[in-house]
């Protein structure tokens, strides 16, 4: 009782006496050094700024030094993790990632860009970068309330000056959350290791081509257990995975105020705070030497908005998943571990000396980076080149264009700044790493669609798993020409929806990608998509918020003809029988469903697969391979290895089924029509760092949830679990977007956790619930509206 007193006391202390001291100033004026003129910032009921300067420099400064105000830890957290340097204040819990990111040398091809930048582009990095060294110059108090804890547990630093370095180093790292499919390279390897490359096609089979279109060599397992587990991951120290995006364009054609109207729906992994914040950034007055006029959503520690609107065009971006990384297994010398074969000669790698400072060692750790020209060995981390050295494992060295000097950097002003189509594909063809699907609107009537990204083309293979770089038969020969890309303009069908599905198909000339989303939300976006031709925002609306599976359609024909003697059983079929196929939070149709088919893929393919496998062959592959196998009563895929009997499908599905509902039983109660979905499914945002500390009322202070959502795996309302951990939220929308081109004004979005990355800051978290309830805010466009919707004003004064 005392210790909770204790506890409770301390955690008012630093809500009420501390936390505040790390809050933005947001009224009145401010002296901020740097900037020509003075500056309005004006903040709405959820605290999303717009910025109005009368020079880009101005604007630029200032986005820099609001993003700071918020979120500077988690862009200190960000540029530390992308260089590897978490461990100077984690000590040894964040060594292996560190390890891994200095590895990869993400940093070294940001240091390269940096050096490169010229003209513009580097007058608005800079710019940028004087906004947040002028917050880190005049804010008092704690940059964050991470700093106070940290500090209080002996770990003291002064954030270093902020530099361009640094925000292109938070680029790649954010073209690593988005790189398309090295884990499923690896997975491929690791099946053909375990069961034979012909259990590839099984398990991992080709895009249906049914569903919509936008527009070989072996490893031994020994040597897939030294791959570390972070190379499967696209979120390093984010509480979960699993990419999406939803996005559409339509025709004014097929609209009821006769202008096009454009959506945008991208998913991230689930976090606190979310990696998006909403901004507007205005050039007061436009016009050629100040020509940002933009509202939408920006990356902390870089400067822009990502996707969006200006004055004449709209954007957004769902993930390609085109294909712009290799792995190579290299045939290193008996004798010389740092030498590696290629066209029968020996050749020196490239040896790049890492210092790793630990918090609490008094030495460095050291990691030697082997490179050879495909790149560096990613397996190094785990099975290590020095005294350890063993030959029971290939080295991978990881070839991934983004570990190269890149032009992403170029891309993202000069779309906010782009008039019409020709200006955003230019704009575009910069966009060389973490390729996206740009969707585009404009004020004439205008849709299009273009594929950014660097994909290589290469003498042999596809790339779809682990090749021999010996030979030099699969050697990267050139690229894709951006000119060449898959792209749309004005097509007949008066929309583009991307949902992350397959681009073109088998007759486009060059190999971008296989590992594409199975398409069942892109299905579900064209249906809806083609049977409206009067679109309206709220339709739109409508659209994000569609929890139908269509998946669901696809497996449940086999369920149902089942003949259960359990009472229990035939009920929960009764309840599929007359489901809607909609994954509500209050469904007790969709608790059924989704519990059923993890039940069934475990029941297929665990015997098979193992452990390890199956949480990495765990993806939505695994579910059409299911769906595939079901046409198959007899297929040897559904006996049991481990039991002495031959199962055929109707045994699996009745034992997945039995399983299914006693373990809802003893969940949720044995009445079935009381089962909930939202009781099983739910989202907790985790803070990057202290929010997963283990210590509970550091926990408490960071972190939200958990808070019931709707949707599922493949629902247009994506609310993505990890099957291998059911059923807690991994992904989630990140910001929604609806831009009315006919009146940019009645454009709405809606972020999803809040603006601040301050705990006990009001906008910390009052996003979540009209987020999770499919609620929008007003996307504040005109000077009126801003003024209007304003609740604080703060001066910017040179």
């Amino acid at each position: 009782m005392v210790i909770a007193a204790v506890v409770a006391l301390a955690v008012a202390a630093f809500r009420f006496l501390v936390a505040p001291r790390a809050f933005p100033q947001v009224d009145g004026t401010l002296t901020l050094p740097g900037l020509d003129a003075p500056v309005d910032i004006y903040r709405d009921s959820f605290g999303i700024p717009h910025i109005y300067a009368s020079t880009e420099h101005d604007l630029l400064l200032a986005q820099g030094f609001v993003h700071a105000q918020d979120r500077f830890w988690q862009m200190e957290f960000q540029r530390r993790l992308s260089a590897g340097r978490l461990s100077e204040i984690f000590g040894e819990s964040s060594l292996d990632a560190d390890r891994y990111f200095r590895t990869l040398g993400m940093h070294r091809a940001a240091a390269l860009e940096a050096d490169s930048l010229e003209g513009k582009d580097l007058e608005g990095n800079h710019a940028y970068a004087e906004g947040v060294n002028a917050y880190l110059d005049t804010h008092d108090g704690p940059k964050g309330l991470e700093f106070t804890i940290l500090g209080l547990q002996g770990t003291r630093f002064e954030p270093e000056v902020w530099s361009p370095y640094h925000t292109l180093s938070s680029g790649k790292l954010l073209a690593w959350d988005l790189r398309s499919n090295a884990d499923q390279e690896l997975a491929r390897a690791h099946i053909a290791a375990r069961l034979g490359t012909p259990a590839i096609e099984v398990l991992m089979p080709p895009y249906d081509p049914d569903f919509p279109l936008i527009v070989t060599s072996t490893l031994a397992e020994t040597t897939l257990e030294t791959v570390p587990e972070i190379a499967f991951s696209r979120f390093p120290w984010v509480s979960g995975q699993g990419l999406g995006s939803n996005s559409a364009a339509v025709s004014g054609e097929r609209t009821v105020t006769g202008a096009p109207l454009l959506v945008n729906d991208p998913h991230f992994g689930i976090q606190m705070p979310f990696i998006l914040y909403e901004i507007g950034l205005h050039c007061e007055p436009l016009g050629p030497e100040c020509g940002l006029n933009v509202v939408g959503a920006s990356f902390p520690g870089i400067p822009g908005v990502i996707i969006g609107h200006n004055d004449r065009i709209a954007w957004g971006f769902t993930f390609l998943f085109g294909d712009h990384e290799d792995h190579f297994i290299e045939r290193i010398h008996p004798e010389n571990p740092n030498q590696y074969q290629f066209r029968g000669q020996w050749l020196d790698m490239e040896i790049v000396r890492e210092e790793i400072e630990v918090k609490g060692q008094e030495e460095p750790v050291i990691v030697d980076v082997r490179k050879t020209h495909h790149g560096p060995i990613i397996n190094d981390v785990v099975g290590g080149p020095g005294q350890d050295w063993s030959y029971g494992w290939e080295p991978l060295a990881y070839s991934w264009t983004a570990l190269e000097p890149g032009t992403i950097h170029k891309s993202v002003l000069r779309l906010n700044r782009a008039q019409n189509w020709d200006e955003f594909r230019d704009a575009l063809q910069y966009w060389d790493v973490a390729g996206v699907n740009a969707v585009f609107a404009d004020v004439e009537g205008n849709i299009g669609y273009q594929a950014t990204g660097r994909y290589p083309i290469r003498a042999r293979g596809d790339g779809t798993m682990p090749v021999p770089g010996w030979t030099g038969e699969f050697e990267w020969t050139d690229f894709i020409p951006y000119e060449e890309l898959p792209t749309a303009f004005n097509p007949p069908e008066g929309y583009i929806g991307t949902a992350n599905n397959a681009i073109v198909g088998p007759d486009y000339p060059y190999f971008i990608g296989v590992d594409w989303d199975r398409g069942y939300r892109a299905r579900r976006l064209v249906e809806l998509l083609a049977a409206d031709d009067s679109v309206s925002v709220e339709d739109m609306q409508a659209i994000q918020r569609d929890s139908n599976s269509l998946y669901a359609q696809d497996i449940l024909p086999h369920f149902l003809s089942l003949q259960p003697s359990d009472n229990i059983q035939r009920q929960a079929l009764d309840i599929l029988r007359a489901w809607d196929g909609r994954e509500d939070r209050d469904s007790a149709g969709a608790a059924i469903f989704e519990t059923l088919r993890l039940r069934l893929i475990e029941n297929i393919f665990a015997d098979e697969l193992g452990d390890q496998l199956m949480v990495r062959a765990s993806g939505q592959a695994v579910f059409l391979a299911a769906r595939n196998l079901l046409n198959e009563p007899d297929s040897i895929w559904f006996d049991d290895t481990k039991t002495v009997e031959i199962e055929v499908r109707d045994d699996i599905l009745l034992q997945s089924l039995e399983e299914t509902v006693d373990e809802l039983s003893d969940a949720l109660g044995n009445k079935p029509a009381d089962w909930r979905w939202g009781e099983l499914h739910q989202a907790y945002f985790k803070n990057q760092t202290l929010g997963q500390s283990g210590i509970l009322p550091i926990e408490w202070i960071f972190n939200r949830g958990p808070f019931e959502v709707d949707g599922g795996l493949e629902t247009l309302f994506r609310s993505r679990y990890d099957i291998n951990e059911p059923f807690g939220v991994t992904a989630v929308s990140s910001c929604l977007q609806i831009v009315d081109l006919g009146d940019m004004s009645r454009s709405l979005s809606m972020h999803t956790t809040g603006q601040s990355g301050h705990p006990f800051n009001p906008h910390y978290d009052d996003m979540i619930d009209p987020s999770r309830n499919h609620q929008y805010h007003s996307m504040l466009w005109t000077l009126d509206q801003v003024e209007a919707g304003a609740e604080s004003h703060l001066q910017l004064l040179p």
